[in-house]
């Protein structure tokens, strides 16, 4: 599959992001009011010359009211999506085509979520009714089959695996350490993380991503018009959004050893982009990292390493901040947390500050082009979205 894309004819030109961490004196409404000002200064806009409004949120509020009402909009469209995992990436996805379409000339993509208080630990709803033969299985549960289908697959030993899954946690937690937008700022050392508490299989406590709330925002125009609001704009690649037909846990051939979503929104990405060598194009990325064998899987259906040569990559330092291609540079959900309807503007964060020159400890040297990623659902039956954003 392939799409036709908006390259270059769109421009991120402010953003805002909130601390991530349990905001226990914070509503939703505080943190959406927190990151769009931060957005509105950035920009050097008031609220009222935003045109458009896109809220992505899954259980932190209905319709656009969550959004209008304490940034007190004057009668400004505003639409609520969610879409898993990745309804913040969704929120820019749908804000970026409104102008490039000219329908609007500038728009805020913005996302938020309420967790540490909603009584839920992951997916904020619960899931369609059935039958009753469903048989409930928790994230960590489904995500922790990767282990040992990738031991399988690739003839690792299960130490080996162990040793790549830890260094992946090890890695984005020292990343998280240099940023202080993250919940968890605090290296954890690498036998910390092998003999943390089980949770499912072989996940233990360390390699799953927290609990936390938070919010972000990103304003949006024509690329011709980006330099009237900053000098240092990005400019959108690509953005490749699919949902899958949800057939893995169903085929006998899924051995769960590759999301095909992601495989399918990575090409489509790569296609509107002109990338055709991901590995050696894309310069940092970050990456849907729920679990830390996820972060490994995706490495390979991201074309940044062979298929089964992920771990080497792992173990060589190949996605470290001082590697060839950093991945989760900003500390991932390892070190932020996933409130949902947030995460994939928080990833776009790291692209401004990087490519602007401001992410601190954290900053890479002349970055070229940056991809961020989000998945929801499970393997084998989950919805995928890949962004390559530029200076």
């Amino acid at each position: 599959m392939s799409s036709n894309g908006i390259r270059d004819r769109v421009a991120i030109v402010g953003m805002g992001c909130t601390p991530f961490g349990e905001h226990w004196d914070k509503s939703a409404a505080d943190l959406l009011i927190d990151a769009a000002n931060q957005a509105y200064k950035s920009a050097g806009v008031e609220s009222d010359a935003v045109d458009a409004y896109w809220l992505g949120t899954m259980g932190s509020g209905l319709s656009g009211l969550t959004l209008s009402e304490p940034l007190k909009l004057q009668y400004k469209p505003v639409t609520h999506v969610e879409n898993f995992c990745a309804t913040g990436s969704e929120a820019l996805r749908n804000a970026c085509y409104a102008v490039a379409s000219g329908a609007y000339d500038l728009v805020m993509a913005i996302g938020v979520e309420k967790l540490k208080d909603s009584g839920y630990s992951g997916l904020v709803v619960g899931g369609p009714a059935g039958d009753g033969t469903e048989v409930p299985v928790t994230p960590p549960a489904m995500f922790s089959l990767l282990a040992p289908a990738y031991i399988k697959k690739y003839g690792l030993d299960e130490a080996t695996l162990k040793e790549v899954m830890s260094r992946i946690a090890y890695k984005n937690h020292a990343n998280g350490a240099r940023n202080p937008k993250a919940q968890f700022r605090k290296e954890v050392p690498m036998e910390a993380i092998k003999a943390s508490p089980k949770v499912a299989g072989m996940l233990g406590i360390m390699d799953c991503s927290g609990v936390a709330d938070g919010s972000a925002a990103a304003i949006v125009c024509r690329a011709e018009d980006a330099h009237r609001f900053t000098d240092r704009p990005i400019f959108v690649k690509a953005l490749s959004f699919v949902a899958g037909p949800g057939e893995g846990p169903l085929r006998q051939e899924y051995d769960f050893t590759t999301f095909t979503e992601v495989v399918a929104s990575a090409k489509d990405a790569y296609h509107q982009a002109g990338v055709t060598d991901p590995r050696n194009e894309i310069s940092m990325a970050e990456v849907h990292d729920c679990f830390t064998p996820t972060e490994l899987v995706l490495m390979e259906d991201l074309g940044f390493s062979p298929r089964g040569q992920g771990w080497k990559d792992v173990l060589d330092g190949r996605f470290d901040l001082t590697g060839p291609q950093p991945v989760n540079p900003d500390g991932g959900l390892k070190s932020f947390g996933h409130p949902i309807g947030a995460s994939g503007l928080r990833m776009m964060y790291e692209m401004w500050l990087q490519f602007r020159g401001e992410a601190g400890e954290r900053q890479l040297k002349d970055p070229k082009l940056g991809l961020t990623h989000n998945l929801g659902g499970a393997p084998g039956r989950c919805v995928s979205f890949v962004s390559v954003v530029g200076k």
